[in-house]
């Protein structure tokens, strides 16, 4: 072998090994989201699943931790995923949608208005717990620029070893036990509590200087109308039945003239006594958000808005996608009983711990 060709397979297997290297140091030190704040793998974990969804549900911890697409399949038959994230902005709401329909067509998308208060990102690691799960695309990159903080890169995006360098000393058993593959926490998109914290009262609404939605938010909800009716899809503005962080009549107006104008539901849920949600037993943290049977009676009440408005499939006669559906509620049911023999053992979950970012 000549010696230009043999310098040339060594320059080459050394590049080669060097990014394997470098790639590995990467995955090492990016947060792995399995314990804690388990939010931040909610967004990859759909790209595993295999079954058709009817109905997409985006938003925040408004629908991430008061929905169970378990209890609407359960129930109804609906097929759905939910898209959710920790403080999940208008426009990356949008920028999801945009990539779910790369891989389907939902008939109904029900959209969470509770991020439409935010005209700007506030924190990178909201935007951390939405974005690095995204898969590669266009979509992705044009989420990545639309949400970055003035003091965030966009190489930080491309390579994330730049931003998470420092974790070298906070590396822990599950950065290992994750290295090469991670759990699922999720149930399709559904962030599981089982405990108990009561409702207790909530402070009073603090007075806004200016109640005006803006219009970097609400120029993403019309393009979140624009993109549905192009795509033949049925979309459903959502506001959950949770009274606190306060949600001002103002914005409700603002929101309700949008839908009004474009020819589409809006329901807001708050104090809505036909959901039966009894806030002595159905939350999980004083009011904040819904625990398992919360989020089961808030299915059930919207599932039947659902079916009773649009022509849904009932996949439980569907022999492969029930099947798929069987396997999810066994996970379901197992991490059930699992939090609730924690719970009476301990006093409180142990699994995974709780959710640190709401």
């Amino acid at each position: 072998m000549k010696k230009s060709v043999r310098t040339a397979l060594i320059v080459t297997a050394g590049l080669i090994l060097a990014v394997l290297v470098f790639a590995a140091i990467q995955r090492l030190l990016i947060p792995k989201y399995q314990t804690g704040t388990v939010e931040g793998s909610m967004i990859e974990e759909y790209y595993d699943a295999k079954e058709p969804h009817e109905i997409l549900i985006l938003g925040d911890c408004e629908v991430f931790e008061n929905i169970s697409p378990v209890a609407l399949y359960s129930e109804y038959g609906l097929s759905s995923y939910i898209r959710g994230s920790a403080e999940q902005y208008i426009w990356q709401s949008y920028y999801l949608l945009e990539d779910t329909l790369r891989y389907e067509t939902p008939k109904v998308v029900v959209l969470s208005v509770h991020s439409l208060q935010f005209d700007q990102p506030r924190k990178e690691e909201y935007n951390r717990m939405t974005l690095d799960g995204m898969r590669w695309s266009g979509t992705k990159i044009e989420a990545i620029k639309a949400s970055m903080l003035p003091e965030e890169k966009f190489v930080d995006y491309v390579f994330p070893i730049l931003r998470y360098h420092y974790r070298w000393s906070e590396l822990g058993s599950d950065d290992f036990t994750h290295f090469a593959s991670k759990d699922k926490v999720s149930h399709n998109g559904y962030y599981m509590r089982c405990d108990v914290k009561p409702y207790e009262g909530f402070p009073p609404a603090f007075p806004l200087a200016d109640y005006t939605l803006g219009s970097n938010a609400m120029g993403y909800l019309n393009r979140i109308i624009d993109l549905c009716e192009a795509k033949g899809i049925k979309l459903v503005l959502f506001k959950a039945p949770i009274e606190y962080p306060s949600w001002y009549t103002q914005w409700d107006e603002q929101i309700q003239k949008v839908a009004d104008s474009r020819g589409i539901p809006y329901i807001n849920l708050i104090g809505n006594d036909d959901i039966g949600l009894d806030m002595s037993v159905d939350t999980y943290d004083a009011g904040l958000h819904l625990n398992l049977t919360g989020a089961e009676k808030l299915s059930s009440y919207l599932g039947n808005w659902l079916i009773s408005r649009y022509t849904l499939t009932d996949f439980r006669q569907d022999a492969e996608t029930s099947a798929a559906w069987e396997e999810k509620i066994s996970y379901y049911n197992a991490m059930r009983d699992r939090q609730m023999s924690e719970i009476e053992q301990y006093g409180h979950l142990v699994s995974f711990g709780a959710s640190a970012i709401n």
